[in-house]
């Protein structure tokens, strides 16, 4: 058994949830904060079987797309009053990052 922790954009997450349960997996959400933009992400927590480990990684690949989007950043320079001025800067969000880790025990009790 596999364990798949798919960390993805809040913006994909209910249709990847939707997605996911329609082909009969289950998936716990968990919600998460992602560091470089601070924006919400979704943490999920899906147990698979060897077997359909492929067919459930395709799904993620499928909702999660990745695309551009603008950010403000602090500028490096300080402006007239002393503070730093924020600039708009392009960044690649969405797409999903994954691990899959082995399960040695699973039990649903």
């Amino acid at each position: 058994m596999k364990l798949i922790i798919a960390i993805v954009q809040d913006e994909d997450a209910q249709k990847l949830t939707s997605t996911l349960m329609n082909e009969g997996y289950s998936v716990t959400k968990l919600a998460t904060t992602g560091g470089f933009l601070r924006s919400g992400n979704t943490t999920f927590l899906i147990g698979v079987d060897e077997e359909r480990l492929d067919h459930a990684m395709e799904l993620i690949e499928k909702v999660c797309k990745s695309r551009k989007q603008f950010a403000t950043a602090p500028s490096p320079v300080a402006d007239t009053s002393g503070g730093y001025a924020p600039y708009p800067v392009e960044v690649t969000v969405g797409g999903a990052t994954v691990f899959v880790v082995e399960v040695k025990d699973f039990r649903k009790i």
